[in-house]
């Protein structure tokens, strides 16, 4: 008999992407918790008609699969002081896989750099910033924009109302 092959890592990287099969109790299971992550498992099993251990095994099976990476608390802006958001619009200048790098890891590192997408199109970014106020939220796009001499353009464009938030995957079914 020979010996059974051990997974590359390449094999076991790309196993690890592969879309988990859901079934319709996964759909609503996941659905629930992406409302609300911190309900507890006797509710969540009441709801899907599973067990709380039932309910615990699937969610760490998600986990295990890259399906749910996280768990955090949704936090009201308003209610610690942070209440301008603002989208920007951002061309650079270079187009080099380097000024690319530099300019993502500047995004990451500034806390209130809230997301930041890179696009297809005229412009290379969006970036959406959150601040106490419009004055901040100027001062902001100056230091991370005006002063980046591989900024080509930006366009800052404060935010009215937010009308939706969220972060919520519709799931295939």
């Amino acid at each position: 008999m020979a010996p059974i092959e051990k997974f590359t890592a390449e094999a076991q990287d790309y196993c690890v992407r592969q879309p988990l099969v859901l079934d319709p109790i996964d759909r609503h299971l996941l659905e629930l918790i992406q409302e609300d992550a911190g309900r507890p498992l006797h509710d969540l099993g009441t709801a899907v008609g599973l067990s709380p251990s039932a309910v615990q095994r699937r969610l760490t099976r998600y986990r295990a699969a890259g399906v749910v990476t996280g768990q955090v608390a949704v936090v009201d802006p308003a209610r610690v002081g942070s209440t301008a958001l603002a989208a920007v619009l951002v061309t650079l200048e270079r187009e080099s896989a380097e000024h690319h790098a530099v300019f993502r890891q500047r995004m990451l590192a500034e806390p209130r750099v809230q997301q930041c997408y890179d696009l297809a199109g005229e412009w290379d970014y969006l970036v959406v910033l959150i601040t106490r106020d419009l004055r901040e939220c100027r001062e902001l796009s100056d230091r991370l924009f005006m002063r980046d001499e591989n900024v080509r353009r930006f366009d800052t464009l404060p935010v009215l109302d937010a009308i939706k938030t969220g972060r919520s995957v519709p799931l295939p079914g």
